[in-house]
């Protein structure tokens, strides 16, 4: 079994020795900040190897010590002194890092390929990751998840949909599709405002809605655990790094958002919210269809819409 730095006293007194050498650095910098803060002291071939890692951050995975050897015309000592210079044992602990980055939501862009210079093949990988991420949503649905999270939106007297950095796109989209289905439909945080004052006074017969895909401030969680703790009920929808918000949720729904690029692909997440908003419409079809009705004889009076 592998020890972990407090069991193993000469791993413990190699991380204290590199954390002097250079008090910047620590396990948790990510390997680009780690590269900027010794990029300076570096001889020519270690930077030239800095520059292939900062290059390939996205597809490290199928690099070996060797390869990078090989691609940048350096020696494998070379390549391994610099790993211990970025305060990682080998490579292999380089690789985990990376993994772990792109994990969080970190984008970490692939090098540009003659295939990746194909439109078609792009386009068509693109497509092949969304349709695999609609699957993985569909199969998590399957179980009646779905039919639950529709329930209680429907039978809510107030919803409020909570989603912070890259969960508000998807936040708003559920606000503005459920908004024509039904009243008393919140979305938060407003602009200016904080969590605070959106979530202050809620109680039974309240449904808080929170998104929460990675890379989420830290008040996230702490608003989970607060409506947790009041009387009103909590849906949580996320990717794989929310899941430990499951436990704090009425009902929690799981969706993928990977992609083959640097960035994170919302298509499940927006096709999720269309099945939401279709199935309280569904649930509750006469008075949506007055509440549809009303909407749109609004918009005709106000002329707000192109003809």
């Amino acid at each position: 079994m592998t020890k972990s730095p407090a069991q193993d006293p000469d791993s413990r007194s190699r991380a204290e020795s590199r954390s002097e050498a250079d008090p910047r650095l620590d396990t948790e910098t990510r390997i680009d900040a780690r590269i900027d803060a010794r990029y300076g002291s570096l001889p020519p071939q270690e930077r030239h190897v800095a520059d292939f890692l900062l290059e390939h951050l996205g597809d490290l995975a199928i690099f070996s010590a060797a390869d990078i050897s090989r691609e940048t015309g350096v020696s494998k000592a070379t390549v391994s002194r610099l790993f211990r210079k970025l305060d990682f044992e080998d490579f292999r602990e380089v690789k985990d890092h990376a993994r772990a980055l792109r994990s969080r939501g970190v984008p970490t862009a692939a090098p540009v390929t003659s295939a990746d210079n194909d439109a078609s093949t792009g386009v068509q990988r693109h497509e092949a990751r969304d349709h695999e991420n609609l699957a993985r949503l569909g199969a998590g649905l399957a179980e009646g998840r779905l039919q639950q999270a529709v329930e209680m939106l429907a039978a809510a007297e107030r919803v409020i949909v909570l989603g912070l950095r890259n969960s508000y796109p998807v936040a708003l989209h559920l606000h503005q599709q459920l908004i024509q289905t039904r009243s008393k439909v919140r979305l938060a945080p407003q602009p200016g405002q904080t969590l605070g004052e959106e979530l202050a006074g809620i109680g039974s017969g309240d449904l808080v809605v929170a998104v929460g895909f990675r890379r989420r401030p830290v008040v996230f969680g702490r608003a989970v655990r607060a409506v947790a703790a009041s009387p009103a009920q909590l849906l949580c929808l996320g990717d794989s790094t929310s899941r430990h918000y499951a436990m704090e949720a009425d009902c929690w729904i799981e969706c993928p958002i990977d992609s083959e690029g640097a960035f994170d692909s919302y298509a499940a997440a927006m096709s999720l919210v269309s099945l939401l908003a279709n199935g309280v419409l569904n649930r509750q079809l006469g008075a949506g269809r007055r509440r549809l009705s009303a909407i749109a004889k609004a918009y005709d009076e106000l002329d707000e819409l192109e003809h």
